[in-house]
């Protein structure tokens, strides 16, 4: 078996240049008056979901911030760095040292809030309907949305406000809590959400989060809270509702024509065509043309690889694994590596077809091996996933703890979902894998060095004397 190595994708300078600037006003408090009239047909509940669906997939979120805050921070990327500007600001979060007030971390918080206040104004009044099957739908929807929102807060900040009622007075009293108290909410409200959403849509509805949607994140947030068992209870779900498989094929995962597979437990819906309903995500990892380099903003060194070996895990990568150079990479003419798996043709900057895959099969069966923990089931889920992409099987034998083999192979399938972050919290390893990440380590950066959350925006901080705490850093 030839041995394969890892390619560090590195982020140009400019990476959010080419970034649109967004209305981040929140919704509420809304005149009692609109509430009233708006929130009573199958239809208006319809356009107020929508619009929930809209923040989730808006550039706070699953179009830009998150592939920010969750791939820049872990060693899937590395960014060059710069002295001013935005340069600074992408070099400062590469590198654990960002600040408070920048507004690429003030901009993900506040939509993430947006959104929140939108589903509790759906919740506050979904009671309103008179049929019951729509208002048991949108009910789950607003609940798996709301909890998606608050799993990217406990994850990237630790320590939230959890509000879970309809703002009606500018007076809000901050109710800052803990991580563990977020993900215990996040737990029953889908608990409720997966009881009340169908496992599958048609037609037009395709894309609303279903059953499967809200057990797979379920699931998620009872490892990050770290009970297994009910984690392996709520993914055993999905395996057994029979609505998903893998792919055979790695490459018919991707691309505008294979979106909605029968791999997709969610995946955000994007639209091309100059509507403001495209994704921008693409552009950050595939290549541009222009003035000869590829990636956002048309910088040179964009997605220029480094090569690093991955220690004892090595051997996991066979020169035929789909998801190596060739199957996840592929080099441009100019010589530099871009991210296959989001080649949008035609190229539309800022303007994709792409739609982003929240939730995939392989993601429930690897997480579900987590949650057995190392035997033979868990190795044979892995081993599904391995077996598409052309691996070989790995068992107890094969060198390396079972939490290094199943951590290699998670970031080896999901590279650029905006996981690994989040996987290296979950695992416990974070400050050991990024003290010992070759850019992080060159630049004299230790253990103690690697911040688990970000920094609070500052904002925040001041309008709520008193009622939030800053995170440490």
């Amino acid at each position: 078996m030839k041995l394969r190595t890892r390619a560090i994708l590195t982020l140009p300078v400019v990476f959010l240049l080419s970034a649109c600037s967004e209305d981040f006003t929140l919704l509420s408090p809304i005149s009692e008056r609109n509430v009233e009239a708006f929130y009573q047909t199958p239809t208006d509940f319809d356009v107020a979901i929508n619009g929930a669906y809209a923040t989730l997939a808006s550039n706070g979120a699953y179009n830009r911030s998150y592939v920010l805050l969750h791939e820049m921070r872990s060693d899937n990327t590395m960014n060059g760095g710069g002295a001013t500007g935005l340069a600074e600001v992408f070099h400062r979060i590469a590198h654990f040292s960002e600040l408070s007030t920048q507004e690429e971390l003030s901009v993900p918080w506040t939509t993430a809030y947006q959104g929140i206040a939108r589903t509790n104004l759906i919740l506050d009044r979904v009671d309103n309907l008179e049929d019951q099957n729509v208002a048991s739908r949108i009910r789950g929807e607003a609940l798996f949305i709301r909890s998606l929102f608050y799993y990217h807060l406990g994850v990237l900040w630790g320590n939230v406000p959890l509000q879970l009622e309809a703002v009606t007075s500018p007076n809000v009293e901050v109710n800052q809590v803990s991580a563990d108290v977020v993900y215990a909410q996040i737990a029953e409200d889908l608990e409720t959400a997966q009881g009340l959403l169908p496992a599958s849509y048609s037609g037009a509805d395709v894309g609303r989060a279903t059953s499967g949607a809200a057990n797979t994140l379920l699931g998620l947030v009872y490892l990050t809270n770290g009970q297994s068992g009910a984690a392996a209870d709520a993914l055993r779900r999905v395996m057994s509702s029979g609505q998903y498989s893998l792919v055979p094929n790695y490459a018919d995962l991707w691309g505008v024509a294979n979106e909605n597979n029968a791999e997709s437990v969610f995946e955000l819906q994007y639209k091309a065509g100059g509507t403001g309903t495209g994704s921008q995500f693409t552009d950050y990892y595939t290549p541009f043309g222009g003035s000869g380099g590829v990636g956002a903003g048309n910088a040179p060194q964009v997605l220029s690889p480094g090569i690093d070996e991955i220690h004892s895990m090595q051997y996991m990568m066979a020169e035929n694994d789909a998801r190596g150079m060739g199957g996840t990479f592929a080099v441009s003419d100019e010589g530099n590596v871009y991210v296959k798996k989001w080649e949008s043709i035609p190229f539309a900057q800022a303007d994709a077809d792409n739609n982003f895959p929240v939730f995939r099969y392989a993601d429930v069966l690897l997480m579900l091996a987590e949650a057995l923990g190392e035997g033979g089931e868990a190795y044979g889920l892995i081993n599904q996933v391995r077996a598409r992409a052309g691996a070989s099987p790995i068992d107890a034998g094969t060198p390396g703890t079972f939490q290094e083999k199943l951590l290699f192979e998670r970031q080896l399938e999901f590279i650029t979902e905006g996981k690994r972050w989040a996987d290296l919290l979950r695992f416990g390893v974070a400050q050991q894998v990024m003290s010992s990440f070759e850019p992080l380590r060159a630049a004299g950066l230790s253990a103690g060095d690697i911040r688990l959350v970000y920094p609070i925006p500052q904002r925040e901080i001041d309008v709520s004397p008193g009622e939030m705490v800053q995170n440490p850093g």
